[in-house]
């Protein structure tokens, strides 16, 4: 019975398309209070005082919250930078300085206005360059004293909270070696995630003090961690329960609207508190995608190698560290792209700045910084009279390659990536006028670092529950880790069920981002299912009187190899109070992280094996370019993509599918525009993305090269698939009309102004 590699129907979608999926925004409690929150107005002022007596004393109000009375510690990601409600001074625009809960909606949102809070104006830094002199406004006096991951590296005294660099041969030498030497400047717009579910959680303490959070998180586990380092509390006054989630893109990975929900719920007597962001705080208030400045100077040579490449990069973090620190190096250790680079020259910094935050965005840095290198691979090859295809194809890694930081490549499907993806869009053909052909390509880092955990319990009548903290997105998480129990375990798919993540009752997950949940989790769920049918098998042994060796499971029936006929069901086995099983069930345990990761050296970045898997992809389009409008059509759009091993095949496709959406959205449409550190687009009528109708015909293609630490080969898919496409479109373009774009997003507006400057 094989499974695994089966497109098999997806594990929630009965529950979906019946609407009895429990989203967090659905849920309710008896008694339940709503929650609103007020949020500053100015992007950096000390807070003198918030007076609430008005509000307090308002019919129907229940709880009220001020960051000085509430005895708050300080928490974060990367970096402990923040609290749950701003009480010494504000950063940015739209962050809370007070929190409350009524009977209703109205109410709340009547009392809020009763709140006066007097600021004392200080000097903001908007530019993250500027951000970096020595003479700017100081947002973090404290930076030296705050908690913080040693993967961050900030600068005390500065407004850096993360500081990372790769050195890799001798860059001078390099240059030196090179016939042609090119430098350019690339920028990066701000993003929102515009999840269908906006950030919203349910909370309720009880007499003791507990706290349950109902949420629509990622990473319930992380979540748990912040609110017990926010309130001082340990782990098991708090218990996270995760919801189905209506799209999380990254946004959803740390705590946002669970610790207002939670500080009160701990005033509220015993009622639940339900708080949940409008549409425009999602634009104003939840974490976005980091703007970036990216400047890159390469040397080839005349046979189309690379010699030298130096790149400097820097990361807006806004307010907050959050992952910014964590992105900040995960993108420095691939910024350079998926090539064999002898010398290499990489500094990269994540800046403060009083704007909105930014953290955790799909592909974590890697789109910005592929957006940057592959741009400037086209800009080499017309230059040199290399075609771009070829440029790439002698400059990839491949099986056995050395990266940027010393670690010996496996599992590396880039090439085949590249020729794929050109062959659909028929890369050679004579281009008709203003239509051009562009492609690009990535490799993306996951999460190192984390570790999984599972436990399997094989019920009396042979079905089988599978407990893993992985969150359901959409992404198909629950049918992956069920097919795995499935094969490993011999039984029939359909008999394999999912537990909802709850902290209290589920094993430990780091969480559900950077496209590891199948690697890590995949992994912990096969260790599971391997002890229970090493348990399952002894007790067949003892009742068939066999020999455990020549026992195997299939279509959940033990029988003996080579005699088929002599076999037993589990559900015959393991009945409770039957040949000695008296409790009916088996259990199974995994635990898996990979003790060989390093974590990069802090003089040169340099590090055998920095993270779990690469995943590598490539993008092919053919565009038409409207030399009177700027506007850019897309014809085709080809994405090849190497998961290592995909186990449910169509889930994978529709995954990748999805993030060429995004990817397309943010690539051509998306900015989350700001006037002196406030949002001005904070609606779906000003922030543009995409419907259906403006989707090109895209075709995928999975490459499959397993990956050995993988369970049955996989890696991870969704996450990286669209980090090259916006470079792909900009080298399209210039295939076409010959107008080079270098700051997104590809607006009509910067195609029509870059024609008329050519036109001089």
């Amino acid at each position: 019975m094989e499974v695994i590699g089966q497109s098999l129907p997806r594990a929630d979608s009965w529950e979906k398309v019946t609407g009895q999926a429990v989203y967090a925004l659905d849920f309710k409690l008896p008694g339940m209070l709503y929650a609103k929150v007020l949020r500053s107005p100015l992007a950096h002022a000390r807070v003198l005082n918030v007076d609430t007596e008005k509000a307090a004393r308002l019919k129907g109000v229940r709880a009220l919250a001020t960051g000085r009375e509430s005895n708050l510690r300080r928490y974060g990601g990367a970096i402990a930078d923040s609290y749950f409600i701003a009480w010494d001074k504000v950063r940015f625009i739209g962050e809370p300085v007070a929190a409350l809960a009524a009977v209703d909606e109205d109410t709340a949102s009547e009392a809020l206005e009763l709140i006066k809070v007097d600021y004392e104006e200080l000097p903001p830094v908007f530019d993250s360059v500027a951000a970096m002199e020595p003479t700017a406004p100081l947002l973090h006096q404290g930076l030296a004293e705050y908690r913080c991951s040693p993967r961050a590296q900030p600068v005390p005294g500065t407004n850096i909270a993360g500081f990372f660099k790769l050195r890799k041969g001798d860059i001078q030498s390099g240059f030196a070696q090179a016939d042609e030497i090119f430098e350019k400047e690339y920028r990066c717009q701000k993003a929102q995630h515009c999840p269908m579910e906006v950030h919203n959680a349910t909370a309720k303490a009880d007499a003791s003090g507990k706290i349950t959070v109902w949420t629509c998180t990622q990473a319930p586990f992380l979540v748990r961690a912040s609110l017990c380092e926010g309130l001082g509390v340990a782990s098991d006054k708090i218990r996270v329960i995760a919801t189905y989630c209506g799209g999380g893109f990254g946004g959803k990975t740390g705590a946002r609207m669970e610790p207002l929900a939670a500080l009160l719920a701990l005033k509220a007597n015993g009622r639940p508190v339900k708080a949940v962001m409008t549409r425009e705080e999602e634009f104003t208030a939840a974490e976005a995608r980091h703007p970036c400045l990216i400047r890159i100077k390469s040397g080839l040579r005349k046979d189309g190698r690379l010699s030298a490449v130096e790149i400097k990069v820097v990361w807006d973090t806004g307010a907050y560290a959050l992952t910014g620190p964590f992105v900040n190096q995960k993108a420095g250790i691939s910024a350079a792209g998926p090539y064999q680079i002898p010398n290499l020259k990489i500094d990269t910094y994540c800046v403060y700045t009083n704007t909105l935050p930014a953290g955790s965005f799909r592909g974590f840095g890697h789109p910005q910084t592929s957006w940057a290198m592959e741009s400037h691979m086209d800009i080499m090859a017309a230059a040199l009279g290399i075609d771009p295809l070829e440029l790439r194809l002698i400059n990839g890694v491949e099986e056995g390659s050395i990266s940027a930081t010393g670690e010996r490549l496996h599992s590396v499907g880039l090439k085949a990536a590249l020729k794929k993806s050109a062959r659909v869009i028929s890369w050679r053909s004579t281009n008709q006028p203003q239509v051009g052909r562009g492609i690009a390509c990535s490799h993306r880092a996951t999460a190192e670092g984390t570790s999984s955990s599972a436990l399997i319990k094989v019920e009396g009548d042979g079905r089988v529950n599978l407990l893993t903290s992985t969150c359901e997105l959409g992404q198909g998480s629950k049918t992956a880790l069920a097919q795995i129990a499935a094969q490993e375990l011999g039984v029939p798919y359909e008999t394999v069920s999912l537990a909802s993540p709850d902290t209290d009752v589920t094993p430990f997950d780091y969480g559900t981002i950077s496209s590891r949940s199948t690697f890590f989790v995949g992994n912990a769920v096969r260790l599971a299912a391997a002890e229970a049918k090493e348990r399952i098998l002894e007790i067949a042994a003892e009742r068939l009187e066999a020999n455990i060796r020549d026992l195997e499971i299939d279509a959940g029936q033990v029988f003996v190899k080579g005699s088929p006929d002599i076999r037993i069901s589990l559900a015959q086995l393991l009945a409770p109070g039957r040949h000695g099983i008296t409790r009916g069930y088996v259990t199974g345990r995994g635990f898996f992280t990979l003790a060989e990761e390093v974590i990069p050296d802090k003089e040169s970045g340099q590090s055998p094996r920095p993270t779990a898997f690469w995943i590598y992809d490539a993008q092919a389009v053919q565009v038409r370019v409207d030399k009177e409008t700027g506007e850019v059509n897309i014809l085709k759009l080809s994405s090849a993509n190497e998961v290592g091993k995909a186990i449910n095949p169509a889930s994978c496709q529709a995954q990748i599918d999805g993030c060429m959406s995004f990817a397309l959205s943010c690539a051509m449409l998306e900015e989350l525009a700001t006037n002196q550190g406030r949002i001005i687009n904070p609606s779906f009528l000003d922030y543009l993305t995409p419907s259906a109708v403006d989707m090109p015909p895209i075709t995928t293609t999975l490459i499959e090269e397993p990956h050995p630490d993988g369970p049955y080969g996989a890696k991870g898919s969704g996450e990286g698939a669209g980090a090259p496409l916006a470079a792909a479109i900009a080298n399209a373009i210039y295939n076409a009309v010959g107008v080079r774009i270098l700051n997104g997003p590809i607006t009509p507006e910067k195609v029509l102004a870059a024609l008329k400057e050519k036109k001089g």
